[in-house]
């Protein structure tokens, strides 16, 4: 079976999916780093490059490959869930885990990562809250059609990380069984 893991931006997908790969042994992939890879250069250079829309369809058609010939545990960009028919696909092809953070979490960790993300590198912290206040709504909609949700506040520690990737395991043999 495939796992998808949705959610929005530092919510912990690759986080997670590293640490399922590790303790469970399955594959991972995460889908930015793939479509990197595939296209040569960066998704910020994607989106400068080609646009949004480009971009878009590019990740639709990525996610199919991955699904299709790789499989395991997807990663998928935050966005990935919210265009085309992407969530309906990964929920018939396999089971879509929605990692719901915070939104007190999410400014945290986007503080520790603002760096390497263009979007956030020059918000302060009041600006990283009122992005996050402004574009998760619009996605929350999609994510929350995910088949299993769970919190992904405790994959800031450690402790917490392994404990939610031996839940995600639970409930992937259940499914399995």
């Amino acid at each position: 079976m495939i796992i998808y893991l949705i959610g929005y931006m530092c919510s912990g997908k690759t986080t997670l999916g590293g640490l399922l790969k590790d303790i469970a042994k399955v594959t991972f992939t995460d889908l930015d780093q793939y479509i990197e890879e595939k296209e040569g250069c960066s998704i910020n250079e994607i989106f400068s490059r080609k646009g949004e829309e480009e971009f878009r369809k590019i990740e639709r058609a990525s996610l199919r490959e991955v699904s299709e010939n790789i499989g395991g545990i997807i990663a998928t960009g935050g966005g990935t869930p919210c265009f085309f028919d992407n969530m309906e696909y990964m929920k018939s092809n396999g089971c879509a885990i929605y990692l719901s953070c915070s939104r007190e979490e999410l400014v945290e960790r986007m503080k520790i990562y603002k760096a390497t993300r263009p979007l956030l590198k020059d918000k302060s912290d009041r600006e990283l809250k009122e992005f996050i206040e402004n574009s998760l709504p619009k996605r929350e909609h999609f994510y929350n059609k995910a088949t299993i949700i769970i919190d992904a506040d405790p994959l800031s520690t450690e402790k917490g990380a392994i404990e939610t990737a031996k839940k995600v395991i639970e409930i992937i043999d259940s499914i399995n069984n």
